[in-house]
């Protein structure tokens, strides 16, 4: 091999070889996670999705701590209510101290009529009496399905009403619709006797002593 040729052969070798250096310097460059990485990665995906559960926790939690703590207002409301006005909120007959423009009820100790739905029947009345008392906030002017608060989980608290629902019992009682099942049987268990059919929180309708945990249900608490 004359020099000539040994010049031209190690320029051939040499980008033969840079060549080469390149294409594995390029394969290191897209090479994949290692196992540390990959562990590093699935551990912070971890905390995330812990965390957004236990958020969720958090916040079923907080929206049923506002479901009972409504319930023991229009509790507390209603008796209040009775103590000073010597009747009931929707069935007081003297409505004069409460506004002169206040619809009054027949004043016989029963708040009739079930759900709200008829303008200026009594258990519609409930709402305004006891927004003329400032019991409970809202416009006391509305005397019909409007006048109903709602519940945190969407559904009307339709009335306070004389009845035998849930428990089987005549007296009167807090009515809540479209409460979800599970919130319902939650409900009854911690406040209650954990029976749909008898205790002071009971199901309207409906048959067994458990709530439906896939569907809502109306719920009667006994005042």
């Amino acid at each position: 091999m004359n020099n000539k040729q040994l010049i031209q052969h190690k320029a051939f070798s040499n980008r033969t070889g840079n060549n080469r250096t390149r294409s594995v310097t390029g394969k290191f460059s897209q090479s994949g996670f290692t196992l540390v990485e990959i562990a590093i990665v699935l551990v912070i995906i971890g905390l995330i999705l812990g965390g957004v559960l236990q958020g969720q926790v958090m916040i079923e939690n907080a929206k049923f701590k506002r479901f009972v703590k409504e319930i023991d207002s229009y509790r507390a409301a209603y008796h209040t209510f009775q103590d000073t006005y010597r009747g009931l909120p929707g069935d007081l007959a003297s409505v004069a101290a409460l506004d002169a423009a206040a619809t009054a009820g027949n004043g016989n100790g029963q708040i009739v009529s079930g759900y709200c739905g008829t303008n200026n029947e009594e258990a519609c009345l409930v709402w305004s009496h006891l927004r003329y008392a400032k019991l409970i906030a809202g416009d006391p002017t509305l005397t019909d399905a409007a006048a109903r608060p709602s519940h945190p989980y969407g559904g009307p608290v339709s009335s306070i009403a004389y009845g035998n629902w849930g428990n089987g019992v005549q007296e009167n009682k807090l009515m809540l619709q479209t409460v979800p099942g599970e919130i319902a049987q939650r409900f009854d268990n911690e406040y209650d006797d954990g029976d749909a059919t008898s205790g002071n929180v009971g199901r309207i309708g409906g048959a067994g002593a458990t709530y439906n945990p896939n569907g809502t249900v109306n719920v009667a608490v006994t005042m």
